[in-house]
């Protein structure tokens, strides 16, 4: 087996800490390594050791003879020209253009591109040359469910070495055999995938009495949930749920937590009326829709999820509901407790001159309060980190202080924009472990499969034209229904239009009138008839377990629990098997020619 790339007692160094020393490691010929770690640690580094873009401090590096080496930076920078031109011709690049959501800015020069738009360049000009080793650093970010898809599939085709380091824990699970996890400057190696390396992570913390015995507890949680499987993750039961189903098998309910969720202390207190969007609609000046005739109601306990195509308006829509950018027509409707909590993309502005706990106790608060360090410390933040100046901190560091920003402001309703973005895995089990407890209501923005499944309960979908929809079936139903309309023929998919860049948070200009859509054309009129039955038998079925879920958290009674819980389990089993039936029915309609 060919050897790809060797390092042998490797060190790096920086100013306030070792990022890794000693580290001796062999990437060969059909090798698929994960390298994991938390922020700080030096991942990003060590790929670029690992791809010969840089050298190390200490150690040596060795490549082997004549090895194309294909590299994803996790910020890349791309040629001046248009896009053909970074990428390259021939139809393996059109082709990967295409699947990661940029054949319509082929012709685009790369300084239009957004930072978004240059990653997914920057990726299909690595994968559409010839490599015996790929070297990705974050691959996933700003790509949507359906590419996240093709690329998962990409890689399991690929026949040379891979070197990842990704957030996305499905992927992964799915592509590698082999994990390296980088911390406090060491290396440890562990044959095996993601899942198998969780168990050896908590088993190796254990044998050592870590101390950070949370980290520890997060990931045996999340390993049960990985090995529960799909189907059984689809759903995640509320809290007083699981209390009634603990009564009804006769065990004790767990204890009550003894303190305030930090953060949370002094939010205040959630009121009946939430947000309501009643017809919203917003356009860019003089341009289609990109949001249109939205009607969305969150309830105080929402936990909500929004998927779509890169470019269909997920994150105008985000802004508009949580008030920083205003409709072109309709309403959004706020409660008056409502306490908003944005976390996007590019997240606040940091003073690279200013210390962590100061960032955190905002303008109106001293640094250092008891419920500000308590936080940090949940986010990884201890040690000397909370009093780092931010100049010093790594990007992903950056963007974990700009959530735990957002977090420590108190607010009761939360929006995240791609909060899996950049963010290392122990980031997000804590953030995960976070939002079980969160008191108000949640909504996010995400392509991460495994971020939706264990942070959401219903999820709704944007398409094209800027409407929204409901998505039975839940994160897998989206996906395997992305997945057949992707399979469509390139003539018949409607390409989302281009978004211009983020509108300025004020108000906007008056929408200009808009020229009326033609009527899309109609489906077979049989197929259309059983489609709108089964969404109104998925809608009643949902009322109906709905009804008892609301049942069981007004009795204590034993036997009524007992009852109530087999008449859950039974509406339960009929939900799942309509929203069954509306996906087969909905796949067939996509994949069914339109009427001329």
């Amino acid at each position: 087996m060919a050897v790809l790339a060797d390092l042998q007692r490797v060190a790096v160094r920086r100013v306030d800490r070792v990022l890794f020393e000693d580290l001796s490691l062999t990437v060969s010929d059909g090798d698929r390594l994960g390298v994991v770690g938390i922020n700080g640690t030096g991942k990003s580094t060590l790929l670029r050791l690992i791809a010969g873009v840089d050298t190390p401090e200490e150690g040596v590096v060795r490549h082997g003879r004549g090895a194309r080496i294909g590299y994803l930076e996790q910020t890349p920078t791309l040629p001046p020209g248009t896009v053909r031109a970074a990428v390259g011709a021939g139809w393996e690049a059109e082709s990967a253009l295409e699947r990661l959501g940029m054949g319509a800015e082929i012709d685009a020069d790369v300084a239009s591109l957004s930072g978004g738009q240059a990653k997914r360049v920057a990726l299909a000009r690595v994968l559409a040359h010839p490599t015996e080793l790929l070297v990705l650093d974050e691959p996933t970010n700003h790509l949507d469910l359906a590419a996240v898809a093709w690329l998962e599939q990409r890689l399991l085709d690929c026949r040379g070495g891979l070197v990842l380091v990704t957030h996305d824990r499905h992927l992964l699970d799915r592509v590698t055999s082999r994990m390296l996890e980088l911390d406090k400057g060491r290396g440890y190696g562990h044959e095996g995938g993601y899942a198998s390396y969780l168990e050896a992570k908590a088993e190796r913390e254990e044998l050592a009495s870590s101390a950070e015995s949370s980290r520890r507890n997060l990931a045996r949680r999340e390993l049960a949930w990985l090995r529960r499987g799909a189907k059984a993750r689809s759903r995640k039961p509320q809290a007083r749920i699981d209390a009634a189903e603990a009564l009804i098998a006769n065990v004790p309910d767990a204890p009550v937590r003894a303190t305030v969720l930090a953060g949370t202390a002094h939010a205040p207190r959630l009121g009946d009326q939430v947000i309501t969007c009643v017809g919203v609609s917003y356009s860019y000046p003089g341009g289609e829709p990109v949001v249109s005739d939205v009607d969305l109601v969150l309830d105080k306990h929402e936990r909500l999820g929004l998927v779509g195509a890169n470019g269909t308006g997920k994150t105008t829509l985000l802004e508009l509901m949580s008030g920083h950018v205003r409709p072109s027509s309709g309403k959004v409707v706020v409660g008056p407790t409502v306490a908003v909590g944005l976390y996007d993309q590019q997240g606040a502005a940091l003073d690279p001159g200013a210390r962590v706990q100061e960032l955190v106790a905002g303008p109106h608060r001293s640094a250092g309060s008891l419920a500000d360090i308590e936080l940090m410390k949940r986010f990884g933040f201890t040690g000397e980190l909370p009093f780092t100046r931010v100049g010093t901190l790594s990007g992903g560091e950056r963007r974990r202080l700009q959530l735990l920003m957002v977090i420590a402001a108190r607010p009761n309703v939360l929006f995240l924009d791609e909060p899996t973005n950049d963010l290392d895995l122990d980031t997000l089990r804590i953030l995960e472990d976070f939002l079980d407890d969160w008191p108000g209501a949640l909504v996010v923005v995400s392509h991460d499969r495994t971020f939706l499944e264990r942070t959401t309960e219903r999820l709704v979908a944007i398409d094209a034209g800027g409407s929204v929809a409901e998505v039975p079936g839940g994160v897998d139903g989206w996906v395997r229904r992305t997945a057949a309309v992707s399979a469509e023929p390139k003539a018949r998919r409607k390409t989302p239009p281009a978004r211009p860049p983020s509108p300025a948070r004020s108000p906007s200009p008056a929408r200009p009138p808009s020229p009326a859509r033609p009527p899309s054309p109609a489906r077979p009129a049989g197929l259309g008839r059983l489609l709108r039955d089964a969404e109104k038998d998925v809608a009643r079925l949902q009322r109906a377990r709905d009804v008892i879920v609301d049942a069981l958290t007004q009795t204590i009674d034993h036997t009524e629990l007992t009852r109530l819980g087999a008449d859950l389990t039974s509406a339960q089993a009929a939900l799942n098997e309509a929203e069954e039936m509306w996906l087969a029915l909905a796949l067939e309609s996509d994949a069914r020619p339109r009427s001329q």
